[in-house]
């Protein structure tokens, strides 16, 4: 049966569906802000892009210059009092002319950008004119072309101007100041030049040849890095940029050369070096300050013995590159990386493609696969048992916490079923006849944030024996047995914007006021945002956001040694983002990686447990078996 055919019969088995309209656009607009924003590249990067022999693009200048370049180079030819550009004589084609293929092109551009080389007012252009025959016949050639485009090249008209350089076949130094102002040169190390002269030069080339036969894949070797590193400070003491070229194209290229002090990087695909650039400031992270990692005991890890309690962290789209990103950027220490017992994950739906957060976190409450899109019901849209209402009946009392939407899907999947996960009214109000879960905390969702709804759904909160309140300290002090927290926009924003380490305190909460209460508790403590950050392609986002997880986790380990009847578990609902490390260092804490994606990977995750019964967890399976397993130590299953 055709899953669309479901959504008409699902009222005839009992199933709680609301497809109201206005119940879905917080979540689905959150996500689509995340996923389909741009990285722009931002001005002060210290590499930029530089288009070697950019006549033989496809669409000369214009690739380039679409693509963001700020350097882009063509050689000269002179034939008939006419400036060609061309890659050797043999390859002069009548049209292909400086003036026509660059200079009127950039004068249009010019002028529809009031002014300015691109529309960023923030970026400036060079081009850089590569003289392939005598300079003194070619110069005098080239200063006639430019003549009556001074408001485009000239900075004393302009200061926004677009600058002129000559390389190849170039004047003595001596000879600069026979040439107008607006031309600069392309300097040589091996040139000897007074600081007038050097006035005049615009940056520094060399040919990487000249230093090493590297090929662009790991690093040159340890002196042949030394020497372009010198060539590097030299430049800079100078205050020049540093282009080096004949260098391969790659990313560990890039990366490597932008190391070693180079600022122009020679690319012949724009396009592809785009890409690198505009996502460049968002793929790179330094943690300021690491903190300490709780040292477990290791008592009762992996012991036969009781367990009473469990703490479940799920990690919303947090794969083995988000872990390890979090452990370079914290000096290589984690309290997840204490744990030693480690799983893994197989994460697919009963959807085609990747699963969602629904999907995902139903598999891990339910024990079953599901559909995309729904949270707690079975393929055929039947109400599915979850964790809590199971372990209620040995005694176990539920705490759901998450720092993103109290009704998204991961802990929705906990306490509510419903095939719309958007429907957060009918997913929210769920918790009204919820018996199992005794506290629920995370951000308002979104349809109650008009007062009277929200006055509204605290009444009905109020009458199925919830205390309602928004802060930690309200947590912490409310009085009833069961207490919904659900905190305000501002209080769940990113990490990276200013939260605090509310997931480590809602769990502290949660942990002391269940302790006592029944024969044991259940815990799923999610942090939601590092599923955000992957979605955003935002590796700063990504790594604060996990490092606050993992803050959580600390507190549950010790919490675990502490009371030896608890059993930890880190895991992840799925893997967002494709997200690999291309440079790490645990030194200083920097990483630099890469997003393939914007969205749900099918990688597996990591399992990590911690306590008596964390060797049930070793191994590979089906997300479902997480269910299965805790369920097991718990003794609500059998095994």
């Amino acid at each position: 049966m055709k899953f669309a055919k479901l959504l008409l019969m699902l009222p005839l088995v009992g199933i709680m569906v609301r497809l109201d309209a206005q119940e879905t656009p917080t979540a689905v607009n959150r996500f689509d802000k995340l996923m389909y924003s741009t990285h722009q590249q931002h001005h002060a990067l210290r590499v930029r892009g530089h288009s070697h022999n950019d006549y033989e693009q496809d669409i000369p200048l214009l690739r380039a210059y679409y693509a963001g370049v700020e350097s882009i180079e063509a050689d000269l030819f002179l034939r008939d009092d006419t400036l060609y550009v061309a890659h050797e004589a043999k390859d002069i084609k009548a049209g292909r002319t400086l003036e026509d293929l660059y200079i009127k092109p950039l004068a249009n551009l010019f002028k529809q950008n009031k002014q300015h080389p691109f529309a960023d007012s923030s970026k400036n252009l060079q081009l850089v004119l590569d003289l392939k025959e005598d300079f003194q016949i070619m110069m005098p050639k080239l200063i006639n072309l430019l003549a009556p485009y001074c408001y485009l090249v000239d900075p004393k008209q302009n200061k926004h101007a677009i600058q002129i350089i000559i390389s190849g076949n170039m004047p003595s130094p001596a000879l600069f100041k026979n040439y107008p102002d607006y031309i600069s040169f392309d300097g040589r190390f091996e040139t000897a030049y007074t600081s007038q002269q050097l006035q005049r030069v615009a940056m520094m080339s060399d040919n990487l040849r000249a230093y090493t036969q590297w090929n662009g894949k790991g690093v040159p070797t340890k002196q042949e890095q030394m020497k372009i590193e010198q060539q590097g400070a030299k430049a800079r003491k100078w205050g020049k940029p540093f282009r080096l070229w004949g260098a391969p194209e790659s990313v560990n290229t890039w990366i490597v050369l932008e190391k070693m002090g180079v600022t122009w990087l020679n690319t012949d695909h724009p396009d592809v070096l785009k890409a690198y650039l505009n996502d460049l400031e968002s793929s790179r992270f330094t943690a300021n300050k690491p903190y300490a990692v709780y040292q477990p005991n290791f008592a009762k890890d992996g012991s036969k013995g009781t367990v009473r309690n469990v703490i479940l962290l799920i990690g919303d789209g947090m794969g083995l590159g988000h872990i390890q990103a979090a452990m370079v950027a914290n000096r290589g220490q984690l309290h997840m990386a204490q744990m030693k017992h480690v799983g893994f994950s197989l994460t697919a739906s009963a959807s085609p493609g990747n699963t969602d957060s629904g999907a995902g976190g139903s598999a891990i409450a339910t024990g079953h696969k599901s559909y995309n899109g729904t949270i707690s019901v079975d393929t055929s849209g039947n109400r599915l048992l979850r964790l809590p209402e199971l372990l209620a009946r040995v005694g176990k009392v539920s705490g759901i916490l998450s720092t993103g939407d109290a009704s998204d899907a991961t802990p929705a999947a906990f306490y509510a079923s419903n095939v719309d996960r958007n429907a957060s009214i009918a997913i929210t109000e769920a918790l009204i006849e919820n018996k199992d879960v005794k506290i629920l905390a995370g951000e308002l969702p979104g349809p109650y944030r008009e007062k009277e709804r929200k006055d509204e759904l605290e009444k009905k909160l109020n009458q199925a024996g919830y205390q309602v309140v928004d802060n930690l300290t309200g947590l912490k002090d409310a009085k009833s047995e069961k207490t919904v927290a659900y905190f305000n926009e501002q209080d769940m924003i990113a990490v990276k914007d200013g939260r605090g380490t509310i997931l480590k305190e809602l769990l502290t909460t949660s942990i002391s006021k269940l302790h006592g209460m029944g024969s044991g508790f259940f815990i799923m403590a999610e942090g939601a945002q590092i599923d955000y950050g992957g979605h955003a392609r935002d590796l700063n986002y990504v790594v604060t956001e996990a490092l606050d997880f993992d803050q959580a986790v600390g507190e549950a380990l010790r919490y675990a040694d502490q009371n030896g009847e608890t059993l930890v578990v880190v895991t992840a609902d799925h893997e967002t983002g494709a997200l690999s490390l291309l440079d790490a260092d645990v030194k200083t804490g920097s990483i630099q990686a890469s997003f393939a994606s914007n969205d749900h990977s099918a990688m597996m995750v990591p399992v990590m447990a911690y306590g008596p019964g964390a060797q049930n967890f070793l191994g590979y399976y089906q997300n479902t078996e997480l269910f299965k397993k805790i369920a097991q130590v718990l003794g609500a299953i059998q095994q």
